[in-house]
Order: structure tokens, then sequence, then C-alpha cells
């Protein structure tokens, strides 16, 4: 990684050069009533990004008022080394007709939080397909 110092020229080769990105595709667990179709994660210095693919294989979730009924549904725990080390961080999901947040933990656990109508599982209108995307900075 360049370090910059007084009176160096920017050039796109300085200006590209980081801390390498890391990967993972595998590591992710998932929770009950759900399973796994696809999972990413990526990683830069600190920044990490992850992306979750889940299908509701359970009963349909149901919301009031925009918050998930009770008791709050755990629909994945995030592998080791791809966890928020500081508190707990709120992301964002959607199934293409209902979008809500989640929150995951430094224990990596995912638990969805709010929908914006109900999400469906095996015994309303089909498998739902949850897509759920948060960034954070380890610390």
């Amino acid at each position: 990684m360049t370090q910059w110092q007084p009176g160096m020229i920017i050039t796109a080769d300085r200006l590209n050069d980081g801390p390498p990105v890391i990967t993972t595709a595998s590591g992710l667990a998932a929770g009950t009533d759900f399973a796994i179709n696809d999972f990413r994660g990526a990683k830069t210095g600190k920044m990490v990004v992850l992306d979750m693919y889940l299908a509701r294989t359970g009963a349909d979730i149901a919301q009031t008022g925009g918050n998930i009924v009770s008791p709050e549904p755990v629909c994945c725990t995030v592998p080791s080394g791809w966890r928020p080390t500081n508190g707990t961080i709120n992301g964002s999901w959607d199934n293409g007709s209902s979008e809500g947040g989640f929150v995951i933990g430094t224990d990596g656990v995912c638990t969805l939080r709010t929908a914006s109508s109900n999400i469906s599982g095996t015994t309303g209108s089909g498998v739902s397909n949850l897509r759920l995307h948060v960034s954070f900075i380890q610390t």
C-alpha cells in the first residue's frame, strides 16, 4: 500500500494500491426454518461487507405495524472473523415484495426485526427468498 509523502505525484497505480480484498463464500449457518441459497463476504482492511441470500422454509412470519411479531426470528449466524467487533449493527433485507431491517451482533447472530409486510413461508404464497445486506467496520 502506498504511503503518501509530500510532493508525491498521483498516479493510477498509486490510487489503486490498497490493502488486499479477502473473500468468503462459506461458514454461514442457517437459523431454524431458513435455508442458505448463497453467501458472500468481502473485507479490505477493517471494512466488511456481507450478502446473505436465504430461503424461508418455515411458517409465514407475521408483522404488525412494521414490527415482526415476537419472537423475532434468527435467520442465520455469520462465521467467526466476519462479525462486528463492537456492538450490534443494523442491516437491511428484501425479498422483492417486502423489505425491512435486521441486526447482527458480535456473536454473528442475524435477527430479523422489521418488515413492511408479512414474510411468506411454506404456509403462505410460497417460500420467500430473503436477501440480507450489511456493511461495517471492525475495530
